[in-house]
């Protein structure tokens, strides 16, 4: 990592990706949109926001990013996947489109549409494992997780169930932390950014 200013690229073909570009720079990352391969480059972390998975899985091919960000992916680049972003990191996905496809990165069973519908839609508190006053947590036509593999942290819970986990460099979250001004996810991704490059 160049000097001690995390440089992150957010996925840019569909969702709350401003949102999560806002977040990061209140953190003082160095934050912007990905929308080509070139623009990976030299990237210290990725967000893959949320959106509509199976839209999302077609732009990642017409786009040229997919094999670029599998690449970077298996090297081990951190990655914090919200909503949508979730289930193109999940290992397994239930209830998907024919022919979808993941990065299967990240050892759990991402149930789509979990919750139900749009109009299911709803805003809960959710606990984090590291303490503190609960997080509001958005849930937008949110996925489940169903399955949680070994050695995958469950860094935040609603009630019982987890909805934000982490495994070596990858996190996810089920729910949409970049549309509230709530920035503690975004701040360990970074810390993990930190962490993962010995600055």
């Amino acid at each position: 990592m160049a000097g001690s200013t995390p440089r992150v690229g957010v996925l840019a073909l569909q969702g709350a990706f401003r949102e999560h570009v806002a977040s990061l720079e209140r953190l003082g990352a160095e934050a912007f949109e990905v929308r080509t391969p070139a623009e990976l480059e030299g990237v210290d972390g990725i967000v893959l926001p949320g959106g509509e998975s199976t839209t999302m899985d077609l732009l990642l091919g017409s786009s040229g990013l997919r094999e670029p960000l599998a690449q970077a992916i298996a090297a081990g680049i951190p990655v914090f996947g919200t909503c949508a972003g979730l289930i193109l990191l999940a290992r397994d996905i239930e209830d998907g489109i024919e022919g979808q496809r993941s990065f299967a990165a990240l050892d759990v069973t991402a149930l789509r549409n979990g919750y139900g519908r749009q109009v299911k839609s709803f805003e809960g508190p959710v606990e984090l494992a590291a303490g503190g006053v609960p997080m509001t947590g958005l849930f937008i036509r949110a996925p489940r997780i169903t399955r949680v593999g070994d050695g995958v942290e469950v860094l935040a819970r609603l009630g019982d169930e987890p909805v934000a986990v982490r495994s070596g460099s990858i996190m996810a979250a089920t729910f949409h932390p970049e549309l509230t001004d709530d920035d503690r996810l975004h701040g360990t991704f970074l810390e993990g950014i930190k962490n993962t490059s010995g600055g």
